[in-house]
């Protein structure tokens, strides 16, 4: 009898360990898919960072070229002035003294040269061009001479300049209407 009883206390010990084990291998899958689900979530989130990092290092690489494009704009922006003086004195001075601005030419000269290599560059507006209110500023509006110079430039009293692709003056003109 004592046998018989033994027997089945072995039996039920076999199903036990068994049984944990089964619990066991679902624990660690369980954790091993957590585990796995936890280092898909850090591996999204380091790629998201890097490309927004990769993005950041892209912008301010651009925003530093635009930046040197137009660092001195306020300067040249100040100096137009001295520039439109330049060219009225010119076109005020007789032309048979040219030997007595010959150096008033030189100046204006290397002056233009000098804001020519920091990227200035006059517009291309001309007379007759039709008026566009993004590239132009209108500083009067007056009765076209006939019905084909409506809408366009009748005349430019200050020319307009560009620093690279910007626009740091809008040429002023009269339109016709």
């Amino acid at each position: 009898m004592a046998d018989k009883q033994s027997k089945p206390k072995a039996k039920s010990k076999v199903k036990q360990s068994t049984a944990e084990k089964k619990s066991s291998e679902s624990n660690f899958t369980q954790q091993l898919q957590e585990l796995n689900d936890n280092l898909k979530q850090e591996k999204d989130k380091y790629l998201r960072l890097f490309a927004e990092f990769e993005n950041f290092k892209k912008r301010t690489a651009k925003e530093r070229i635009e930046l040197f494009k137009t660092a001195g704009q306020e300067v040249i922006g100040s100096l137009l002035p001295v520039l439109d003086d330049f060219e009225r004195a010119i076109a005020q001075s007789p032309k048979e003294n040219a030997k007595e601005i010959e150096g008033f030419l030189l100046i204006s000269n290397k002056f233009s040269d000098v804001l020519k290599s920091s990227g200035l560059t006059p517009t291309e507006t001309k007379i007759g061009d039709v008026f566009d209110a993004e590239i132009h500023e209108a500083i009067t509006l007056i009765p076209a001479p006939d019905a084909s110079q409506k809408g366009k430039i009748i005349d430019i009293t200050e020319k307009g300049y560009l620093l690279g692709d910007k626009i740091i003056r809008f040429p002023k003109v009269v339109v016709g209407q």
